[in-house]
């Protein structure tokens, strides 16, 4: 009998003991908005806004709703006006290209390579064509970011990063999300801290810091904040930038802070599994291990492989016979969005030209949570069964 895999692949771990503690002492104060403080109080989120730049050496940060909110705050904050033309990635998820709509202005989308990054050549191409990237780094999957940053400098062009997978993560041992002008990240129940839902936004941009504090709704409370530039930057910014009220609580504040004192070995867990079952999934025959730069100090809550130039039957048998056996994976080759694996030809409010070599690529890869509640025993039994899977469909197409 087929041995079969019966965890959860969205079971996340429980909230610190010192994160919910911390949050009772902020439900029995009853004190939740981040301006309603008593006498001589510091509210959780400047704390927490405090901390996260110091964590990623930013001079301000930034605490929001979520990490989509982060995106579009940025957006306005550095002068996307409606329709403008903003770069992006072909492969990432729908909140990115969402947060581009949202503003008004017009997603162009930019390739993807077979190592699941933004196609610098690609790039180069296409920044005649508008003033900002916003660059998701998706999955964790890290470009050549000095090369991507003296293309886009030598263009003018502003680059966002949106670092929803890369919380923890580094190039060369510069932290994602400080190489751009804004780096904006998620708190969401799947990413590296969790929240339910919740955004970091960071800068060292003083007049884009004070946008986006007057954006996120302060109502001109913002020399509250412990991790935003000085009054003066806000002079001529609090009369000419609009209230879009998006800010975080103290409640999740409270929660978060415990958990990003804990980040760096959240990420060396994340990493001992996601090398576990990369292990397990090398010399497969048909499939394609993701091989990571030296450069890139990644966090491994995901991991992706491809499986090339298969016909979608033979994908879906393999996506098909793993679930039978209790491993989820999810697929960016669909004709069809399911959950979240939508790509650049789903979001079909934006008017784009069809791009082969993407396309060939994105049609490829197959993607697999990895959450801290696995052991790294399921993680041996997970790419077991995967390896297995694939081998036989792999197999019996070969000998068809």
């Amino acid at each position: 009998m087929s041995t079969r895999f019966s965890g959860s692949f969205t079971q996340q771990e429980p909230i610190p003991e010192e994160g919910i503690e911390a949050a009772m002492a902020v439900l029995r104060s009853g004190r939740l908005h981040r301006y309603n403080t008593a006498t001589d109080e510091l509210a959780e989120t400047a704390l927490l806004e405090q901390e996260f730049a110091a964590l990623v050496g930013a001079k301000y940060c930034l605490a929001v709703a979520s990490g989509g909110y982060a995106m579009a705050t940025a957006l306005r904050a550095v002068g996307v006006k409606p329709g403008d033309r903003v770069l992006t990635n072909a492969f990432t998820l729908a909140p990115v290209p969402g947060a581009i709509a949202a503003v008004g202005a017009v997603p162009v989308f930019v390739g993807v390579t077979p190592q699941l990054v933004i196609d610098l050549e690609d790039l180069a191409a296409k920044t005649g064509q508008a003033e900002v990237l916003l660059l998701s780094h998706m999955r964790g999957h890290l470009a050549d970011m000095e090369a991507l940053m003296a293309i886009c400098d030598s263009a003018g062009v502003t680059v966002i990063e949106d670092c929803a997978h890369t919380m923890g993560a580094s190039w060369k041992a510069v932290p994602s999300g400080t190489q751009g002008r804004v780096g904006c990240y998620s708190c969401q129940s799947y990413k590296h801290v969790n929240s339910g839902e919740g955004g970091l936004f960071v800068t060292d941009d003083a007049q884009v810091a004070a946008r986006a504090v007057i954006l996120s709704g302060s109502y001109m409370l913002y020399e509250r904040h412990l991790a935003a530039p000085p009054a003066e930057a806000f002079d001529a910014v609090r009369y000419e930038t609009p209230n879009i009220s998006g800010r975080m609580d103290n409640l999740r504040a409270a929660i978060l802070r415990p958990q990003l004192r804990n980040l760096a070995s959240q990420c060396a867990r994340w990493n001992e599994r996601y090398f576990a079952i990369e292990a397990g999934l090398r010399d497969t025959p048909g499939l394609t291990v993701i091989e990571r730069p030296a450069e890139e100090s990644f966090v491994g809550s995901s991991i992706q492989f491809l499986l090339e130039g298969w016909e979608t039957e033979a994908v879906e048998a393999v996506l098909t016979g793993c679930l039978k056996r209790g491993v989820e994976l999810k697929w960016f080759g669909g004709a069809e969005p399911v959950g979240f694996t939508s790509r650049y030809d789903s979001w079909r409010y934006v008017q784009a030209p069809r791009m082969p070599q993407s396309d060939a690529v994105l049609a490829g890869i197959v993607d697999m949570r990895v959450p801290l509640t696995f052991s790294l025993e399921d993680c041996a039994l997970i790419s077991g069964i995967i390896k297995a899977e694939v081998g036989a469909v792999y197999q019996e197409v070969q000998g068809s």
